[in-house]
């Protein structure tokens, strides 16, 4: 039995750690093509062409990579008693963070998708960096486990 739980724990672990990479893939990928969107004149079949690729990384990737994290993470930390750990307080607020990020990046390809450019080109740049930072304090969180 206590096999079985120990091989379960990796196969948790293998997939939960496949899913975020390719959830984060996702998140690093979508800025840059709303960038490529906002610089194609409304209406034209550049945007309707980007706007189609960013609804197929949302419905391909970003969505079922970004369940599949979270129910494998959850199924996880039940199984290691993450619980009652600091860093893993702090892991799931930044991740909750991250998924609102994701929220709100996939509202706004939608938005740009209807013709609409709620932001300058130079905001949307750099807003393609928060990922990256929140993925950084992620994996400190859950290697280092500072707390």
């Amino acid at each position: 039995m206590q096999e079985t739980l120990g091989m379960l724990y990796f196969w948790l672990k293998a997939g939960h750690i496949i899913f975020m990479v390719f959830w984060m893939a996702g998140l690093l990928i979508l800025p840059r093509q709303l960038v490529y969107m906002h610089s194609a004149a409304p209406g034209s079949a550049e945007e309707s062409l980007w706007a189609e690729r960013t609804r197929q990384l949302s419905k391909i990737i970003l969505l079922p990579s970004l369940i599949l994290t979270w129910l494998l993470g959850l199924t996880l930390s039940v199984t290691i008693g993450a619980w009652s750990d600091g860093w893993f307080h702090v892991k799931l607020l930044l991740v909750l963070i991250l998924s609102g990020y994701h929220g709100y990046m996939t509202a706004l390809a939608k938005k740009m998708a209807r013709g609409e450019r709620p932001m300058a080109e130079k905001r949307l740049r750099l807003l393609g960096e928060v990922p990256a930072i929140l993925l950084a304090l992620i994996v400190v969180m859950v290697v280092i486990k500072p707390f």
